[in-house]
């Protein structure tokens, strides 16, 4: 008799699985074609803050602080990722704080957001939260430099 995991089971009780009743009956089959899902994250960056920060440091600085964090933050999104293949847990969590810092200054807010809750998923000891919550940091952490890139390009 086959077995399935305990999925939403609070006392981990294992229930057989039912042939010829479940998705589940070709498990192990060879199929002729897969699916490939594409995630794609809506990317949100604050213009406003954007605008500030220009007003604030000026054309030059501003665009020297930028740059600087763009760069900032795709080193440690490569880190971060590194940190998460190798287990090193506490790490990844100093990584996904700083990101939160750096995103915020420029106006990066749902990147922080995910860092954030990248960072709730190290503490909570969750694997399975933390490997959806990282695997969205990178979708979201990529998807926002490409945006700001973007902005800044004036040819597009």
């Amino acid at each position: 008799m086959r077995r399935r995991k305990p999925f939403g089971n609070r006392n981990g009780v294992i229930l057989p699985a039912l042939r010829g009743q479940g998705e589940y009956d070709n498990v192990g089959e060879n199929v002729e074609q897969v699916t490939l899902l594409k995630q794609q994250e809506q990317v949100r960056l604050d213009t406003h803050r954007l605008a500030a920060l220009y007003l604030q440091l000026g054309e030059t600085n501003a665009e020297d602080v930028v740059c600087r964090a763009l760069e900032d933050l795709a080193a440690r999104l490569t880190h971060a990722e590194r940190l998460y293949r190798e287990g090193h847990m506490a790490d990844l969590r100093k990584c996904a704080r700083s990101l939160i810092a750096i995103a915020d200054q420029i106006g990066m807010f749902h990147l922080a957001r995910v860092a954030g809750d990248v960072t709730g998923s190290v503490d909570a000891g969750d694997a399975t939260a933390l490997a959806a919550t990282f695997a969205r940091l990178l979708r979201i952490g990529e998807g926002s430099l490409c945006e700001i890139w973007d902005m800044s390009d004036p040819l597009s």
